[in-house]
């Protein structure tokens, strides 16, 4: 008996792979562009509409969203106030109870500057004040 061999010749079946991507191709194509299209008359047919209501209600409408904008603006900021403000007070805790938060290095620097001028500011007044002592005592 003699074997059937199937030769795939490739011209033909990169032929056939070409035109099944061409027709996939087009057909989604179309179908997106109708898509597109189906939504761009219904955004018009919709603004076609709104507007006339817009034009008339924006005396009210604009300013109830002004107002609603600043409301909710000022709850995000408190929001934001408070998470601040709990986060400063873990902070103060840690450094109270000795647990060394970051920055702790700084403040005790600036702390010690601090001292450190203001103890110089009172040896230059307490200087100040016998030299002025001593001056009005001579006249």
């Amino acid at each position: 008996m003699a074997q059937i061999q199937t030769r795939h010749d490739p011209q033909k079946q990169q032929l056939s792979h070409q035109v099944a991507k061409t027709t996939t191709a087009v057909t989604l194509g179309g179908s997106l562009m109708v898509l597109s299209g189906l939504t761009l008359a219904a955004t018009v047919i919709g603004l076609v509409l709104a507007t006339p209501l817009l034009v008339i209600f924006s005396p009210v409408l604009v300013p109830a969203a002004i107002t609603l904008f600043l409301i909710l603006a000022g709850f995000v900021v408190s929001g934001g106030f408070g998470a601040v403000a709990s986060f400063v007070f873990y902070w103060m805790y840690r450094y109270a109870t000795g647990k060394h938060p970051i920055g702790a290095d700084q403040l005790d620097r600036a702390r010690e500057k601090l001292a450190h001028a203001a103890h110089d500011v009172k040896e230059r007044a307490e200087q100040f004040g016998q030299q002025h002592v001593k001056g009005s005592q001579g006249t």
